[in-house]
């Protein structure tokens, strides 16, 4: 009787990669790129390029969706990279944003 109401939760489906491979994997998306690694001329990471990268290291093959979850699980969050200005000039920039918030008033 007491195992019937015991309410704890069921295990669940054990993760494709191991708590080392995950670590792993998460320290080289933190700290690498997807050109360090060899793996094409891509300047960031998404789902696409750790789906191949986790056939061919691991040969574990998920879905783009469960990589996605799997960074989701991992702390990490996926946002598509944008371009900024590096020789941008800031005073320009501000003098932009001042003028562009005046028409907006009017």
């Amino acid at each position: 009787m007491e195992k019937l109401l015991d309410k704890k939760t069921p295990p669940g489906k054990s993760p494709y990669l191991t708590e080392e491979q995950q670590k792993k994997l998460k320290h080289m998306i933190l700290h690498s790129t997807p050109f360090e690694q060899g793996l094409g001329m891509a300047a960031s990471w998404n789902t696409r390029i750790i789906q191949s990268y986790l056939q061919n290291q691991y040969g574990i093959s998920m879905t783009r969706a469960w990589v996605n979850k799997m960074l989701y699980r991992l702390g990490l969050s996926y946002t598509r990279p944008t371009y900024t200005l590096a020789k941008g000039d800031e005073q320009k920039q501000r003098a932009f944003v001042q003028e562009m918030e005046m028409i907006k008033k009017n």
